[in-house]
């Protein structure tokens, strides 16, 4: 089963990053662009076969090392074959 974590700053958290991106997309002429928020994507290839056994460990991942919760946010989805 594979799993695949999106993870974002939180809504009102300064993003520089974003904010250095969209800076450039300007001075290349891309000047629609209004904001821009930068983020991670962590894929992982997970031996489970039970669906929501891999959610729930990937969660924990997530808690524990692949987000900081206090000013991340993040979403899992899950493909590959179940139990």
């Amino acid at each position: 089963m594979k799993a695949r974590v999106h993870v974002m700053l939180k809504d009102g958290v300064l993003d520089p990053q974003g904010e250095a991106v969209k800076h450039a997309l300007g001075t290349l002429g891309f000047s629609g662009v209004e904001g821009v928020r930068q983020g991670k994507v962590i894929e992982l290839d997970l031996a489970a076969t039970d669906r929501a056994a891999a959610e729930a460990e990937v969660k924990a991942m997530c808690e524990k090392l692949l987000a900081n919760t206090v000013i991340e946010k993040y979403t899992v989805e899950l493909t590959g074959e179940t139990a």
